[in-house]
């Protein structure tokens, strides 16, 4: 097995709606889209950010911008303007995402 880090093969947008976070990841190239799509399950998400995730993650498939969206909800601790988090409308998440490092084949 490999390791690669995530910001390796993409980049991330995200915001936030309401109390739920969003996460776009969106692929350099369609190899990199093929590792993401295969191996950057909501699951993993989940787990990435355990302790402020505390609600389901769903994941969504764009593949014609080689792109994975994530909502994560009960995110935000009730979002912007009623939250006591640092960064209640989530801004932040996807530079987090990108730390991830992912173990491919």
């Amino acid at each position: 097995m490999k390791k690669i880090k995530l910001i390796d093969i993409a980049h991330g947008r995200s915001g936030d709606k309401g109390d739920a976070a969003n996460i776009g990841i969106i692929a350099y190239d369609e190899n990199g889209y093929k590792i993401i799509q295969k191996h950057l399950t909501a699951e993993r998400v989940k787990k990435h950010f355990e302790g402020i995730c505390f609600g389901k993650v769903e994941r969504f498939e764009l593949p014609n911008l080689r792109a994975l969206n994530f909502v994560l909800h009960n995110t935000l601790g009730g979002g912007g303007t009623v939250s006591l988090k640092l960064d209640a409308q989530g801004k932040t998440l996807a530079a987090a995402l990108l730390r991830m490092e992912l173990e491919i084949e």
